[in-house]
């Protein structure tokens, strides 16, 4: 068993031997063949690289040679090129050459006729001097004279035609200018008819009956009392029926009187708290509609870009007059006025109505300085920066200033007729108006005086002073002093009442 163990393990390592040979073999010469195989593949390789650098250079050589005759072909035709312009030149040479012995003969001919020339010249000179010589002796006055007295013959005749044909001139372009600027003026008042009302002084308040009055009057007249101190307008309650009448000169505070009473008698409550809360609101809502006012204004004459307080300044016109005239309303007509006569004279249309519109300004602005409207309204322009042209038309048009732009005698002259129309104004209610505002800017000029009202046309000066700034003694020395300033610097029919009012309120808060 053992033996035959042995003889399987000897005959297994003579098979593992000898296939380990076989192996070897084969491998090897698998390894040769590829080899072989590679070596054939690289010497193909090496001949297709070898026929392509071939190729490749046989195509450089190609186009190199195709460069070289075009090269050489360019060559050809500058050399041909600049045979033709040396013979071209060469030809030209020749001809000046001729030219300049056809010249040179040609200037001895001309020094020969110049020679001529001169001698006739001479003998021409030669002449006039013996002509001269005889008009001298036959006239008896020298050349120079004879000049002398005909230049100045000439002289006194052309400037007399000349005088004459400006004259002429003048008074046709007088006469034309003035043809002219009125068709202009008339054609734009055509244009821009619109009816005039006088503003007034007084407000009609209708109620449904007559048992209103007594709540509007209260307890004692308290009610009443209160809404004239707190809107600074005179309530007149008389025995028109229906009717009660609002009287001042300020027609912001008649408007705003006028929409407190409306919401007072729509709520029903009627006292002096309710009072002056309805009041106070109704003042924010007046202010919020002279903007709302101003914007409509603006895009209803197209103008844009205004600075939110000259749009504010132009809704307050609603509520000014001038002489009586709606100030809203003349700023408006002023500036539809402006456009059409710079449109008619070819200026800027958008200028002049933006001017026009802003001319009255300065009699609007919450401040009122002691300045003329004019320059005041040239100022906000400025500050409010509008351009140098349109300022100036708004301080010139009453002629304070220089005018500077053509733009300012439009405005001066459309102001002028927007304000001259019949019925338009009325100088009487701007003088009424005026004496009440100095009545009242005088009573707060004093130290402690918190609001002014001038009512009963102007025969009663109301002075509202802080009780916690001014004593009774002080307030009835206010009232003297006033009284004496309006009775020595103011000009006023009658007499004026003045009735200083130190009022003390206590207010706390359940909470």
């Amino acid at each position: 068993m053992y033996t035959t163990i042995i003889i399987a393990v000897v005959a297994l390592a003579l098979g593992v031997g000898i296939g380990w040979t076989m192996l070897r073999l084969i491998m090897k010469h698998r390894a040769q063949n590829i080899i072989k195989e590679a070596e054939a593949e690289a010497e193909v390789l090496k001949k297709d690289k070898m026929l392509q650098a071939k190729e490749k250079f046989l195509q450089m050589k190609t186009e190199h040679e195709k460069q070289v005759a075009a090269r050489n072909s360019k060559i050809q035709q500058a050399e041909n090129k600049l045979k033709q312009q040396e013979t071209e030149i060469s030809r030209k040479l020749e001809d000046i050459q001729r030219k300049t012995k056809d010249i040179q003969s040609q200037q001895g001919n001309i020094d020969v006729q110049k020679e001529l020339l001169e001698k006739k010249t001479a003998e021409l000179d030669k002449l006039k001097k013996q002509q001269i010589e005889q008009l001298e002796a036959i006239s008896g006055m020298s050349g120079e004279q004879a000049k002398e007295k005909l230049i100045n013959s000439l002289k006194e005749e052309a400037e007399a035609e000349a005088i004459s044909y400006v004259n002429e001139i003048m008074e046709e372009a007088k006469m034309t200018a003035n043809m002219e600027a009125k068709k202009v003026v008339i054609k734009t008042i055509q244009r821009v008819a619109t009816e005039t009302a006088i503003e007034n002084a007084v407000s009609i308040f209708h109620i449904d009956s007559d048992e209103i009055k007594g709540r509007i009057i209260g307890r004692e007249g308290r009610n009443i009392r209160a809404l004239e101190a707190a809107t600074g307008v005179e309530i007149i309650v008389d025995d028109t029926p229906e009717a009660i009448v609002l009287s001042g000169f300020d027609p912001v505070r008649r408007e705003i009187a006028r929409l407190s009473l409306h919401q007072l008698v729509t709520d029903g409550r009627i006292h002096p708290a309710r009072i002056e809360e309805v009041v106070n609101k109704v003042k924010k809502q007046i202010e919020e509609e002279i903007i709302e006012t101003g914007k409509r204004t603006t895009i209803d004459l197209g103008i844009h870009g205004l600075h939110p307080e000259l749009i504010r300044l132009i809704g307050k016109m609603k509520y000014r007059s001038s002489y009586g005239q709606n100030l809203l309303q003349h700023a408006r007509e002023t500036a539809n006025l402006c456009a059409i006569m710079a449109a008619e004279l070819g200026l800027n249309v958008k200028k002049a109505k933006r001017a026009g519109l802003l001319h009255d300004i300065g009699k609007v602005p919450d401040d009122e300085p002691e300045l003329p409207h004019a320059i005041l309204g040239m100022q906000l322009a400025e500050k409010y920066k509008e351009k140098p042209d349109i300022c100036n038309a708004i301080g010139a048009h009453h002629e304070e200033i220089e005018m500077t732009s053509l733009i300012a005698p439009i405005v001066q002259a459309c102001d002028a007729i927007s304000g001259a129309r019949p019925g338009a104004r009325r100088e009487v209610v701007e003088s009424y108006i005026k004496r009440l505002k100095d009545m009242e800017d005088l009573a707060l000029s004093y130290n402690g005086v918190v609001k002014t009202y001038a009512i009963q046309a102007g025969r009663e000066l109301r002075v509202v002073v802080g009780s916690e700034k001014i004593s009774d003694a002080e307030a009835e020395r206010i009232s003297f002093d006033i009284a004496k300033r309006i009775q020595d610097e103011m000009t006023y029919p009658g007499q004026v009442k003045v009735t200083v009012i130190r009022e003390t309120r206590a207010i706390s808060y359940a909470k």
